[in-house]
């Protein structure tokens, strides 16, 4: 779920994203950097450092996007065959029926 909420920050548009950069951590006020695969979560250079991140892997946000989107299209991608074939069983269960 933090995943697909970060993902869906990210794929917003240009004039929200730039927004969101000015905003930046809501701790520090710093640009978000680095993305924690542990705690799928954005940070800035100060929350990356502290205690509770310094021992996760972080990834460069163009990374984390390419990795997780690739991910999410691979799972959507699943999902939308998995729809096809119950559809598929579906109508020839109501042809069946009639």
């Amino acid at each position: 779920a933090r995943v697909l909420e970060i993902a869906r920050r990210l794929s917003r548009g240009q004039q929200e994203e730039e927004e969101e950069e000015e905003e930046g951590c809501q701790r520090h006020r710093e640009p978000l950097e680095v993305f924690c695969k542990e705690d799928a979560a954005l940070l800035c250079a100060i929350c990356r450092e502290s205690r509770a991140h310094r021992a996760h892997t972080v990834l460069p946000l163009p990374e984390a996007l390419r990795e997780y989107g690739e991910q999410l299209q691979a799972g959507l991608q699943g999902l939308h065959r998995d729809r096809d074939k119950l559809l598929q069983l579906r109508e020839a269960e109501l042809r069946r029926n009639w």
